[in-house]
């Protein structure tokens, strides 16, 4: 256990890799008891994954996230933090095999901020939700004193419904590993844009956008044969494979060759001295799919419209002790590395 008396909390700890989950298990499930980590059949803190489930009937699951946004600057190529939180929740829900249904939300805001642009922020909200089918059916409104909040964060409650939920701790050795699309675009996007470099790096966009109406079709379809999903936002691949190869006491070993990345997107984070396999994306999701389906769930993807979507490795039997629940990374030229999950101290990427 850590020393909390002793310790402060940095910006590490909120980067999603590995020091937020020791924070999150030791400061919090830790002190839970076992029974109470989990509700009406279903799974929760047992689990720590994107949702938790409650079983609501025989056939049927009530899934509900939530998750809270406070990225710098708030407005975005490709977004803006409107349209993060309600699409981030959404995507939480999909990747938990859940269809969306209702949301709620918190928003605090700054003494001082602009009334239009939080008009624009709201209205960016409710246009996500309503294209999407969602309802907003509450929530709640609080404004600090100027200087005790950087500007507005907001929080989202989502809640969805599915017959098959998806926790991510029944990964298989032979399930391949796919991603729907190219990564990073967002983290990279928010970097530039915090580094007054958006003017040299033009091309970079936001990927924040849902995925309901592409991958959580092909999730549907292929029910059974999809062991885990996860959507890669905070700490990037690189985070939720560690977890994955964790969870599970298996390795994964990705091939680098194979992760779809722009090139634009390479070179800038290169220049940077940041590896895209830590940056966040907002509109990409990855699975573990049974191997005898992998080509067929890719095919699937393409055919909805996630075009970039490529098969990027495998759950193998871990060859070494050393291994076990690690990720290992084919580079380009056949070399072999060690993927670890890194805490970049870039404040407010979602």
């Amino acid at each position: 256990m850590c020393d909390t008396a002793s310790q402060v909390i940095t910006l590490a700890h909120g980067a999603g890799a590995s020091e937020t989950w020791r924070l999150v298990r030791e400061l919090i499930v830790g002190r839970v008891p076992e029974r109470f980590r989990r509700a009406m059949d279903g799974y929760g803190l047992d689990v720590l994954d994107d949702a938790a489930v409650l079983k609501i009937s025989e056939d049927l699951y009530l899934v509900v996230t939530i998750d809270s946004y406070t990225v710098n600057p708030y407005r975005f190529p490709g977004g803006d933090i409107g349209s993060l939180t309600t699409y981030g929740v959404l995507n939480d829900l999909v990747v938990s095999g859940a269809r969306p249904v209702a949301f709620m939300d918190t928003v605090v805001v700054e003494e001082g901020f602009p009334q239009e642009e939080l008009s624009e922020i709201v209205d960016s909200m409710i246009k996500s939700l309503t294209s999407e089918g969602v309802a907003l059916i509450g929530g709640d409104f609080k404004v600090m004193p100027k200087g005790s909040l950087d500007k507005i964060l907001i929080t989202g409650v989502g809640l969805g419904l599915t017959k098959k939920p998806i926790p991510d701790n029944e990964l298989r050795v032979g399930d391949k590993i796919v991603v729907s699309g190219n990564v990073a675009e967002h983290g990279a996007t928010i970097l530039a844009a915090q580094l007054g470099l958006l003017d040299k790096a033009s091309s970079l966009r936001s990927d924040t956008r849902p995925l309901t109406r592409t991958v959580l079709k092909v999730i549907e379809e292929f029910g059974d044969h999809v062991h885990a999903a996860r959507d890669p936002t905070r700490g990037g691949i690189a985070a939720v494979l560690n977890e994955w190869a964790a969870v599970n006491g298996l390795t994964i070993k990705v091939f680098r060759s194979k992760i779809p990345v722009r090139e634009e997107v390479r070179s800038f984070l290169e220049a940077m001295g940041v590896d895209y396999l830590s940056m966040a994306s907002e509109g990409v999701a990855i699975l573990a799919v049974e191997g005898s389906v992998a080509e067929e769930v890719l095919n699937r993807l393409k055919e909805v419209g996630e075009g970039g979507a490529e098969v990027i490795g495998e759950v193998i039997n871990p060859p070494s002790k050393f291994l076990t629940g690690r990720v290992v990374g084919v580079t380009e030229v056949g070399g072999k590395v060690l993927i670890e999950p890194k805490s970049i101290n870039l404040p407010r990427i979602c």
